[in-house]
């Protein structure tokens, strides 16, 4: 690819375009978050608060950023500069692409510290570790994992490095590979699991927990938790949507496929919530335990029952495929960026910013745990956590509302008519959703968010 050219690359098919957006908001959001954040925030309040934003807020921003991509056919920062170019509009608009590549980058400097946790746990569910493990043990192993620093950085490092892989095998080569296998199989793996646990474990309290909302649990910061998770798990305002939109070819309908990736994506969430509440309920697990809900606690549950290293193992694989899936599509970004500007070797690329950002993501592995840079904190968070909440709190909601004011008010509505082709009412209504719902409500969340910061 030439420097400063456009996209040459393509998704091959419809399908693949799809499992790559799939795959790219189907991650650890949906399958290490949102369960926990889903027991914290009471259960089915939690869950029809994030249907209604995943739906009303989150799908029309997700097409907002797919027709960015595919009429730009370059990467974030390439397509804003030149719609905002087409469009008469400042360039300084291209800040919306920049934002989301750094966003990107910076996600992934702690995502990929995660996902080496759920490297070192696949080993260790299918080596038979858990097996007999109770509540200070299953604490005990987590802590150990997260002291030793060796373990921390080699995981990290072996994630980083199958991400890296992936990305600089290109588009057809690479991503479209990576997510016709691996998107199938997380798909049969949870499916199966979900079943498993459905027989093995307490469905009636999941079921209760998760589709009988108590609404008394229904607080303002339960909504902004959910609106919150709503963009992780869609992996809006990263970069990564507008530039797997600059592979889409032209007969793709944006519309349906946006649909589609947020139903799957919903689907996912809710999978995973019947996947883990039946363990968690059979064997008097706190659903509300926080992030340690997958790490410190369902190893009790694959401990105790029978055949536990064989389901706890593939139940940790899907997790790192899960993470894969979305890694890829955050490191996707800024490697494009850098080819399309360059023309450098995309494996040389994929290479140097793959390295960078295990590096950056080396602190964020080390401030879990009883090391030193755990004592480092940021506002009050440790350096994961406060990456975790610049990106989840305050750059994703600006990137997210930014993007739909520049569709909504700066990109002329018959050129959003060609790109969308979408039904006269269909149409209508996005576009009411993207110029004045979706910017108002981002908006108010995000004052709120940054309010409750300052004031403690």
């Amino acid at each position: 690819m030439m420097a400063g050219t456009s996209q040459t690359a393509h998704w091959s098919s419809r399908w693949t375009f799809i499992m790559a957006a799939v795959g790219s908001a189907v991650g650890l959001g949906n399958i290490w978050k949102f369960p926990y954040e889903a027991g914290q925030g009471g259960g089915g309040a939690f869950v029809l608060i994030y249907l209604f934003f995943v739906f009303v807020i989150g799908t029309p921003v997700l097409v907002a950023e797919l027709s960015l991509g595919r009429r730009g056919q370059k990467s974030p920062i390439g397509s804003m500069a030149k719609i905002a170019k087409e469009e008469g509009r400042s360039p300084l608009w291209s800040l919306i692409g920049w934002s989301g590549v750094l966003g990107a980058v910076i996600v992934l400097s702690f995502y990929s510290v995660i996902g080496g946790w759920t490297l070192s746990y696949m080993f260790d569910a299918f080596a038979g570790t858990f097996s007999g493990m109770d509540a200070a043990a299953a604490g005990a192993h987590f802590g150990g994992l997260l002291t030793n620093e060796y373990a921390v950085i080699g995981w990290h490092a072996a994630f980083m490095g199958l991400t890296m892989f992936i990305v600089a095998r290109g588009v057809e080569g690479g991503l479209e590979k990576a997510v016709t296998y691996l998107m199938p199989a997380l798909f049969a793996l949870l499916i199966g699991l979900a079943i498993y646990s459905s027989i093995a474990g307490d469905l009636a309290a999941t079921v209760d927990f998760l589709f009988k909302p108590d609404f008394s649990k229904l607080t303002f910061d339960v909504m902004l938790q959910a609106l919150g998770q709503s963009f992780f798990s869609l992996s809006l305002a990263l970069g990564s949507i507008m530039t797997y939109g600059a592979y889409m070819t032209r007969d793709v309908n944006i519309g349906k496929s946006a649909v589609i990736i947020a139903s799957a994506d919903t689907g996912v969430a809710i999978m995973a919530g019947m996947m883990i509440f039946p363990i968690v309920f059979a064997y008097g697990l706190v659903p509300g335990q926080g992030p340690g809900l997958i790490f410190a606690t369902l190893p009790i549950a694959f401990g105790q029952m029978s055949g536990g290293a064989f389901i706890g193992g593939a139940f940790f694989f899907l997790l790192v495929v899960a993470a894969i899936t979305s890694s890829i599509s955050l490191l996707e970004p800024s490697v494009s960026y850098i080819t399309e500007k360059t023309g450098a070797n995309r494996r040389k690329v994929a290479l140097m910013i793959g390295g960078f950002i295990f590096t950056m993501g080396i602190l964020s592995g080390l401030s879990q745990g009883d090391n030193p840079v755990a004592d480092i904190s940021i506002f009050g968070r440790s350096i994961l956590d406060a990456k975790d909440f610049l990106t989840n709190n305050i750059m994703m909601p600006i990137g997210g509302m930014f993007s739909a004011i520049f569709v909504g008010w700066f990109v002329s509505r018959k050129n959003m008519m060609e790109e969308l082709a979408m039904e006269d009412g269909t149409f209508r209504i996005w576009y009411f959703l993207v110029r004045f719902i979706c910017p108002v409500a981002i908006g108010a969340v995000f004052v709120s968010i940054i309010y409750n910061t300052v004031t403690g």
